[in-house]
């Protein structure tokens, strides 16, 4: 017997008529299956391309004989079992038949397991990998994760067929070059179906999406995971800019709405989207500006006050991963500026049309300070308090009192909310609470 014949077969294992085939070339098709054992006995059933590496397989004779004659043959011979050129090892299986000609990888479905071949986990970006596989149709979420077999992701497009059209075009084939780093040489997509039907999400990161959620929390850390750190003038390290700012608001008294942020955040340049969600018991809101100059320098005005005097509601700014929100046009938690389509609007809510504010709701800021008309006393909104109600203060042109100071940035104003106990004073500039 050869040397290299003997460590093709397991002798250990008891004989079955289903043989278990490793070492095959990729994508090994059912005819070279065929081919290589037919010499034996009739094939009465096969198993490709099986495994994390997709290069094994499953081969069933008619009769038991025929396989002790495959595996017999192979362990005298001195030429090896071979497939495209490649030494195939042999070796009984623990099954007696194959019941299902079709791995759960190769029942279609909406979902598919991508293996990233030929790179590291931060190689490939899920930005990079939406891009790809959003070319076939939309890509409702992602998840990437590391395995034994490499790099892998789950992607969620609508339907079978979407998701098939994606996985016939992509198989096999590498990610661009101009879509990676410049270290990584080669990058192979290998892809099969999931038995997943729906993605369960839980926040969006640098590992995880979900593109039909936009509410859904945003976990900071994970999001910053993968960016570079920037090294200011004097060494120190500083945050990465975006043209999307992610606000955390504290001690909510009162509640802030997307109108409520929009006129307080519109005081620096033009907003273009917002979204408001709720992460961890606390209230969350992303702004979206059209340039990061716009956004850092209503970061640095807002960071730390508070939208409503007394401390009510104080605001904490960082920078979002985000460079373009993915919101409805208008709904309670969100809004788009940028939809020109008034009509559109109409049709999603009437109070999308309306400049003022319903009733009940506290009058938008007023950047300009510009004397408008005063609103009808309105009730107390927030549930809890126990003051009267009271009228809807006036925002009117006023010097400041004595002794106050104005606030180092030009536009930097305030919304002022009724203290707890009775009206505000009139007349008096709206400002920030420290």
């Amino acid at each position: 017997m050869s040397t290299s014949s003997q460590t093709q077969f397991r002798y250990t294992q008891t004989p079955s008529k289903v043989l278990h085939l490793r070492n095959l070339p990729w994508e090994c098709t059912e005819e070279e299956l065929v081919e290589l054992c037919k010499p034996f006995g009739k094939i009465v059933n096969t198993k490709c391309n099986v495994g994390a590496n997709r290069n094994q397989a499953f081969v069933e004779f008619v009769d038991l004989n025929q396989a002790i004659s495959m595996v017999s043959y192979y362990a005298s011979s001195s030429e090896p079992a071979q497939v495209r050129g490649k030494t195939v090892y042999i070796q009984y299986s623990n099954r007696h038949e194959i019941v299902n000609n079709k791995s759960p990888g190769d029942t279609p479905g909406n979902v598919l397991l991508v293996t990233i071949e030929g790179v590291e986990a931060n190689d490939v970006t899920i930005e990079t990998i939406h891009l790809v596989f959003s070319a076939f149709g939309f890509v409702h979420k992602i998840a990437t994760f590391e395995k034994a077999a490499g790099f892998q992701a789950l992607i969620q497009f609508t339907d079978a067929e979407t998701a098939s059209s994606a996985r016939n075009a992509l198989d096999g084939r590498s990610i661009p070059r101009y879509l990676l780093p410049g270290h990584v040489t080669s990058c192979h997509l290998r892809i099969s179906y999931s038995a997943h039907t729906d993605l369960n999400i839980k926040f969006q990161s640098h590992r995880s999406r979900d593109y039909t959620n936009p509410y859904l929390p945003v976990n900071p850390t994970a999001m910053e995971g993968l960016m570079q750190p920037v090294v200011g003038p004097d060494g120190k390290k500083q945050e990465p800019q975006s043209n999307v700012l992610l606000a955390s608001i504290e001690n909510m008294q009162y509640a802030v709405t997307v109108d409520v942020l929009h006129s307080v955040f519109s005081a620096f340049g033009t907003v273009q989207k917002i979204a408001i969600f709720e992460k961890n018991g606390g209230t969350q809101a992303l702004i979206q500006y059209p340039d990061v100059t716009t956004a850092a320098v209503a970061k640095e005005s807002l960071e730390g006050h508070c939208i409503y005097e007394g401390g009510y509601c104080k605001l904490h700014l960082s920078y979002s991963r985000h460079t373009d929100l993915n919101v409805k046009a208008y709904s309670d938690k969100s809004r788009d500026y940028t939809i020109s389509d008034l009509s559109l609007l109409a049709t999603q809510g009437p109070a999308a049309m309306q400049a003022q504010p319903s009733a009940g709701q506290v009058p938008a800021w007023d950047p300009s300070l510009q004397a408008r008309p005063s609103y009808g006393s309105v009730p107390g909104t927030v549930p809890g308090q126990a003051y009267q109600a009271s009228a809807v203060p006036t925002y009117m042109n006023a010097a400041p009192p004595a002794g106050s100071s104005p606030l180092s940035q030009p536009g930097a104003t305030s919304m002022r909310m009724p203290p707890p106990g009775g009206a505000p004073l009139l007349g008096q500039p709206p400002y920030y609470g420290q």
